[in-house]
């Protein structure tokens, strides 16, 4: 079969802007929720994409670890090559994709740090072997074989023996503040629903944006 023949007809459900929940931020937890009961694999598996300064973007995915009203966070090594291009250029775009429900979340928004405190209590609710991870790797950078990661370690589960792992100076939150929210739900002969939110004086603005 070739690549271009590969399609699917998506026809599960519709969204109406009249249903969409005034406030995208409670919508995203309506549909979290579902994602969640539809036993959605890895719910909250995000799509992150950065850019340099000069535009020159990348993407990976990432895991969502919190959202509320300030917005969406997830935690990194910010020595890490999203790290630097959030320092650099503090804005972002998320992507949630639920295939099992045909639907699609797109959220863009400028970037903060979340507060050391913040980090610090998520850090310590990790799996001990993941608390040791956030030490022994430094995100991105060139590592000369897998051995030598493993010799790392093998350092740092000596040095932290006595089970207390503080958070590192260089990992933590960053929180996507939404300016932008677009709610996609899959619809027949790809003429889809796009429910989009924008901040606009403040307030949020709800349209239909055309397939």
């Amino acid at each position: 079969m070739s690549i271009a023949d590969i399609r699917k007809e998506y026809q599960r459900h519709a969204l109406s802007e009249h249903d969409v929940d005034d406030d995208p931020i409670t919508q995203f937890s309506v549909w979290f929720d579902e994602a969640v009961k539809a036993d959605v694999l890895e719910v909250n598996a995000m799509c992150l994409a950065t850019a340099t300064p000069d535009a020159y973007p990348s993407a990976r995915m990432v895991l969502l670890k919190g959202v509320d009203a300030r917005g969406f966070v997830f935690y990194t090594d910010y020595r890490s090559r999203k790290g630097q291009e959030l320092a650099d250029n503090p804005c972002a775009s998320l992507c949630f994709f639920w295939p099992e429900l045909e639907r699609q979340v797109r959220i863009n928004g400028a970037v903060q740090r979340v507060s050391r405190a913040e980090s610090d209590e998520y850090f310590q609710s990790r799996p001990l072997p993941s608390r040791m991870g956030a030490w022994t790797s430094s995100q991105s950078s060139v590592l000369a074989s897998r051995e030598v990661l493993e010799a790392q370690l093998a350092e740092n589960e000596q040095r932290f023996a006595g089970g207390v792992v503080p958070l590192p100076d260089h990992w933590g939150g960053f929180r996507v503040v939404p300016e932008e929210i677009e709610f996609w739900q899959g619809r027949p002969s790809r003429l889809h629903d796009r429910i989009q939110f924008r901040k606009e004086a403040g307030r949020w603005a709800k349209r239909r944006l055309s397939p």
